[in-house]
């Protein structure tokens, strides 16, 4: 078998076997293949596509190019969530604990922000002492003693994807429905979970820019994992405005604690009993409705405020941070921003607001790019709010005071003020089973 043969035979339009698929994954992860037939390959798949049992192989190929987690000694069913990204999504760190105290496994491995998304790790690496990196068996033993552990991602999970993704990067092949589905989805299964839940966002703030593409999206993700046997199930939700008011690591975990005291953001206050409802649902707690009332009471009773706060202490973090969110460190400089005419906001876009967060430090331009946790923005009006010339709309946060300007620039050009009150946007747009 030849990676000639291989490729031509996707350029011509044909089915490729899971021999060939395999073969060629295989061959390139050990380094006989080269860079040059390998992005001829995925220019091949970006212009021809991939059915769907082709996606489900290359997925498993991808996942058998590395280690699989083991949580087998993890006692009932692991359910996990996946966000394809967004801004101001920190709904990992409030779902999380809902589910876990309405008795459900929750052992997730999450990754850092880049660009203008955030991510889960760099979050709770803003709390005092919270250790990501902890050793496999103190992992699965504080999943069975407290129902939830946080990590980063560790190990050579699909090696595969890592050195694919790094070619797609280079040879605008990015944007390709079976290479993102696969990429995503060899993580999620080499990570363990039994049962997996996706949130795939579209909007300005997201990678999928229209309702069509994150839809295709994720019916190719959830048709990989009735493939390979894990239960998946995809909700479609609204990324063209921020989620919540806060932008940034530390300012995000204090929403989120808010939230989990039953006082934070209607929006992510409903989006989060939507995720944690549909992954009860996986974990087959009941009837949806059933799931949504769980949640709830999870919430508003306080149990899975207590939740986070005994993982947070179970991996070294101090929980007086989580009882008494006033003890974080703010950042040493701010600057108010002012609606510039009275109206409505009838925009807020996403992605703007994510790259002036990135420029006041909150995240990465680059992998090494070091973050600064107190960094951020805290939006003082949201879309559809009735607003007045001169009156507070946004507040920045940053360690240093320089990157004001251009990041208030960014910012003011991500916000449109208009005569009429727009109409009000649902959160939660589609489901994909």
């Amino acid at each position: 078998m030849r990676a000639y043969d291989i490729i031509k035979k996707k350029r011509d339009g044909e089915i490729l076997s899971t021999r060939e698929i395999d073969f060629f994954i295989e061959a390139y992860t050990r380094g006989e293949i080269p860079d040059y037939q390998a992005s001829a390959f995925l220019m091949a798949l970006f212009f021809r596509g991939m059915n769907e049992s082709e996606t489900a192989d290359l997925t498993l190929a991808m996942v058998n190019s590395g280690e699989r987690a083991d949580l087998s000694q993890i006692n009932g069913i692991k359910v996990d969530k996946h966000s394809t990204g967004g801004v101001g999504d920190k709904t990992s760190l409030i779902i999380t604990p809902i589910v876990a105290a309405c008795g459900v496994k929750v052992a997730k491995m999450s990754g850092r922000g880049l660009g203008h998304t955030g991510g889960t790790v760099d979050k709770l690496e803003a709390i005092p002492g919270f250790r990501t990196d902890i050793p496999k068996a103190e992992f699965i033993d504080i999943v069975n003693k407290y129902g939830l552990s946080l990590i980063g991602q560790s190990g050579n999970f699909a090696p595969a994807d890592k050195k694919l993704y790094a070619l797609r990067d280079v040879t605008a092949t990015v944007e390709s429905i079976p290479l993102i589905a696969s990429s995503i989805m060899s993580k999620k299964i080499a990570s363990g979970c039994d049962r997996i839940l996706l949130d795939v966002k579209t909007g300005s703030g997201s990678f999928m820019k229209s309702f069509e593409q994150a839809q295709a999206l994720a019916q190719a993700m959830v048709d990989i994992g009735k493939n390979v046997g894990r239960q998946t199930l995809a909700l479609i939700t609204n990324m063209d405005i921020p989620l919540g008011y806060s932008i940034g690591n530390t300012l995000e975990v204090v929403e989120s604690i808010n939230t989990l005291k039953g006082s934070g953001p209607q929006d992510l206050t409903d989006l989060c009993i939507s995720l944690s409802a549909n992954m009860l649902l996986l974990a087959d707690k009941g009837s949806y409705s059933d799931c949504q009332e769980m949640a709830k009471d999870a919430l508003y009773s306080g149990k899975a405020l207590e939740k986070l706060a005994q993982m947070v202490e179970a991996q070294g973090g101090d929980r007086e941070y989580i009882e008494d969110s006033s003890k974080f460190t703010p950042a040493k400089y701010y600057r108010t921003i002012n609606a510039y005419s009275t109206g409505y906001i009838t925009k807020i876009n996403s992605e703007s607001c994510g790259l002036a967060a990135v420029i006041l430090g909150a995240g990465r331009a680059r992998k090494e790019d070091k973050i600064d946790h107190a960094a951020g923005i805290v939006l003082e009006s949201k879309y559809g709010d009735l607003v007045e010339e001169g009156s507070p709309i946004a507040t920045l946060y940053s360690e240093k005071e320089e990157l004001f300007d251009e990041a208030q620039r960014i910012l003011l050009n991500a916000i449109e003020i208009g005569f009429n009150a727009p109409k009000e946007l649902d959160i939660v747009l589609g489901q994909v089973k």
